[in-house]
């Protein structure tokens, strides 16, 4: 585990929400019995002056403590240890080709129930197996289809085991057909318009599927860049309630409008746009604590990239994520907008 300085108010304020994504991330020594306990204990909280927080349970046992019987303290390390394992095992499957290892498979592999893994996996990471096992063999596909001579050529390449699959799973999800794909957009329409808001001009652009892009301070010569191949196209009504949710969501941030999206990135770029997406309105998490929900806790840098090139600004609130310190670190459209946005949620 790497090791980190730990924010006793955070790791507190954790503690008393019982809150799963920190399990594995400190350890609570509690004085009074004598027992560490993983942060989602359900046993009776202890007052705070009677507890003290550890990095893990090694440490918390030099200092004297031995494990709860009830939480189990020791096996959130064995989880993270069991999700890591089943990620490597996934990718190293997407990148031989063919099918991907099945639920059950994968959970003896790693020494887990299946169901127990299943939701497990899925608490780690913001996905079950299935569906990061699809994002990686989408991320595959994609790149194929940049190199293959053919769209067929690239379905086999990416290790679909016929075309109607990647059909079926894989274009959906990278949002326009192959074809389209490979010609840079050809064959797809998007709608634009730039909406005034109190934090500037805010480009919104959607396909018949969902948004596409939403970012301060650009115009449709960027998605033209973005987007060569693709036909542009201003506006028009399809697009104006669209507009209004986006433009609502920079107003008042706090309330979800549940928009919907047509992006595309990979796996992990996906898990963590989902964890962020989690993130209830006026709360923040650190670039760590996203890692941990993703199931890669080391990856805190891979975070912070995920963050800048998330397509669809406010709508996947990367404003909410923040340093490990408590600042608030970089923002794509200037940190001045992310503390506005913050602001209007309740966020000191």
């Amino acid at each position: 585990m790497t090791q980190h300085a730990i924010d006793a108010d955070a790791a507190w304020a954790a503690f008393e929400a019982r809150d799963r994504a920190h399990d594995g991330r400190f350890i609570v020594g509690v004085h009074t019995t004598g027992i560490y306990c993983k942060p989602s204990c359900p046993a009776r909280h202890p007052k705070r002056e009677n507890i003290s927080f550890y990095r893990d349970g090694a440490e918390a046992r030099a200092a004297g403590f031995r494990a709860c019987l009830r939480c189990k303290p020791d096996e959130a390390g064995r989880d993270r240890i069991a999700v890591a394992r089943a990620v490597a095992l996934l990718e190293a499957g997407a990148k031989e080709g063919g099918e991907p290892i099945g639920l059950e498979e994968l959970a003896a592999r790693v020494d887990y129930a299946p169901h127990h893994f299943h939701r497990l996996f899925k608490r780690a990471t913001g996905v079950t197996p299935a569906a990061y096992a699809r994002g990686l063999k989408a991320r595959r596909a994609a790149q194929a289809l940049s190199e293959e001579g053919s769209v067929t050529e690239a379905i086999y390449e990416a290790g679909y085991s016929a075309p109607s699959r990647f059909y079926e799973h894989g274009a959906r999800r990278l949002g326009m057909s192959p074809s389209a794909w490979r010609k840079g957009g050809a064959g797809v329409t998007i709608r634009w318009t730039v909406a005034d808001t109190s934090l500037g001009a805010l480009l919104v652009a959607a396909t018949d599927k969902g948004l596409c892009r939403v970012a301060f301070d650009e115009d449709d010569d960027a998605l033209r860049v973005r987007f060569p191949k693709a036909e542009i196209v201003s506006g028009g009504a399809a697009l104006a309630d669209l507009a209004a949710r986006v433009v609502a969501s920079v107003e008042s941030p706090e309330r979800d409008q549940h928009l919907p999206l047509d992006v595309q990135g990979t796996a992990f770029q996906e898990a963590v746009w989902q964890a962020l997406r989690e993130i209830p309105a006026g709360e923040t998490r650190s670039y760590g604590e996203i890692a941990a929900a993703t199931g890669k806790p080391g990856a805190v840098r891979a975070v912070g990239s995920a963050c800048g090139a998330n397509p669809v600004g406010v709508v996947v609130p990367c404003h909410r994520a923040k340093r490990a310190d408590g600042s608030m670190g970089g923002y794509a459209w200037g940190v001045d907008r992310k503390l506005a946005l913050l602001k209007r949620e309740g966020v000191a």
